[in-house]
């Protein structure tokens, strides 16, 4: 369901900092304890540039993984091998904190709050099944509150650092769109019968750091073709994932989920439209290391049949209508959703949706139409926008919610199978080069900010696992 991880309160994140300068595995302690022994409190695991991670939020993290993965029925590696995988996890998101610190990225209680109901509303749930739900799975609304507002501290600080630089021409709409008509089969201006067809793909990387030496490449290609021996003989996949796998979906076996064609990483494109579902691919080398494909499953888009060049996809078009409101120095973020909570109630005791709009809305285009969107087909609207809208029933109403453009509420007014326009086929081949390339970018990022950090690792093995 939700993604539920970590975070300390911020007093033990003081005692860990006084604790910084002890050498070795440093040890916290909390005053005298019986005959004037100090009780032990916690151990440093890591130092991570002025930050520290301890066993207690390690070993808090490993138990969550654990059931995660009893749920998925992947068995868990060895103790030490899972610890080295979910510490480097915590490493990478505490790297991601300080990033967003630096670059002045932040998120305040008002978009936190919004995020959260939109989640609850999303899982069908109001907040107080929401909370009710976390807190049965062992962990306090708080941490989960702290995970949701690191995700969107990552989501922001990806936005300014990647999202915000990307640009699609239209000669690399072209291309791609060319690419997938003959990857496909298509021909001429449409491939639509495959359009709908999605991949699920998981990878396992063995990693190579920036300016390697050919010692330590030669090393990771050896290792890369062992655990490639090692599925040609039956190994499973997602154990290795878990075990070895240096990407961020190593927890989840290596699991990039449901990818169109058109969607998937450029690194590994073609080679898994050639795969059939349970097949792997060989070793493919990127300035990342090498990487082992495999293509789980394939759904839809009749995969025995070819499309004739007439052909058209049928998509799912949404009828949908918004309110909008800007951020600006006479409105903050907090002013802003306050505002839109408020219409929102207002609607849902009876007031006229289109009448707020034309009174309200900063979308003047559609304002002028009682906010109304007109039928919009995918890719046509920026992914936040569209990620809230489709988790909408129709007349069902968003809570407030926020993406580049500002503040929204939005309501869908019906579905319907509709034929893409060529114009609009343009819009989504270039949303989905736009993701693709943020994928990319993004994944450079994190891996720039790993190389770069000083990072001590301080295992030592640990004692019982914590019961859940």
């Amino acid at each position: 369901m939700v993604r539920m991880n970590k975070l300390l309160s911020s007093l033990m994140l003081c005692l860990l900092l006084s604790a910084f300068s002890i050498p070795g595995q440093a040890q916290l302690t909390f005053g005298p304890g019986p005959e004037g022994a100090s009780s032990t409190l916690d151990v440093i695991v890591a130092v991570v540039n002025d930050d520290v991670i301890t066993r207690r939020e390690l070993d808090a993290a490993i138990v969550r993984i654990e059931a995660q993965l009893r749920q998925r029925k992947v068995p868990a590696p060895p103790r030490p091998v899972l610890e080295q995988q979910v510490l480097e996890r915590l490493i990478l998101n505490q790297l991601q904190l300080r990033a967003a610190e630096r670059n002045g990225v932040t998120v305040d209680d008002a978009t936190l709050n919004a995020a959260i109901e939109n989640v609850a509303q999303r899982n069908n749930m109001n907040l107080t099944q929401m909370r009710q739900t976390v807190e049965k799975d062992g962990i306090s609304f708080a941490q989960f509150r702290d995970e949701v507002r690191r995700e969107l501290l990552a989501a922001r600080l990806r936005q300014k650092l990647v999202d915000s630089q990307i640009q699609v021409s239209e000669l690399d709409v072209d291309n791609l769109q060319a690419q997938l008509a003959a990857s496909t089969g298509g021909g001429g201006s449409s491939n639509a019968g495959n359009e709908a067809r999605e991949y699920r793909v998981a990878q396992i990387l063995i990693a190579v750091p920036d300016n390697a030496s050919p010692q330590r490449i030669e090393a990771a290609k050896r290792k890369a073709e062992d655990v490639l021996t090692q599925l040609n003989k039956g190994a499973d996949f997602r154990q290795l994932a878990v075990s070895v796998s240096a990407d961020r979906q190593a927890l989840e076996g290596g699991d990039l989920g449901w990818r169109r064609a058109d969607q998937l990483p450029t690194l590994f494109a073609d080679v898994v439209l050639r795969l059939k579902p349970g097949q792997s691919s060989d070793l493919i080398r990127s300035p990342s290391g090498f990487h082992i494909v495999k293509l789980l499953e394939v759904r839809g888009g009749g995969a025995e049949t070819r499309p004739t060049p007439t052909q058209q996809a049928l998509v799912t078009q949404t009828h949908a209508r918004h309110i909008l409101l800007r951020v600006s120095p006479q409105q903050s973020d907090d002013e802003a959703r306050q505002r839109l909570e408020q219409m929102r109630q207002q609607i849902r005791k009876g007031e006229d949706f289109a009448v707020l709009a034309r009174a309200h809305s900063d979308d003047k285009a559609s304002g002028e139409r009682g906010g109304d969107l007109g039928w919009v087909t995918p890719g046509m609207l920026v992914p936040q926008f569209e990620q809230v809208m489709n988790a909408l029933k129709p007349n069902q109403i968003s809570a407030p919610f926020k993406t580049p453009f500002g503040w929204h509420i939005v309501q869908v007014l019906e579905r319907r199978q509709g034929q893409a326009s060529p114009e609009t086929e343009r819009a989504r081949v270039r949303e989905a080069l736009l993701r693709r390339r943020s994928d990319e970018d993004w994944e450079l990022v994190l891996r720039r900010l790993r190389d770069e950090a000083y990072v001590e690792v301080r295992l030592q093995p640990a004692g019982p696992t914590p019961a859940p």
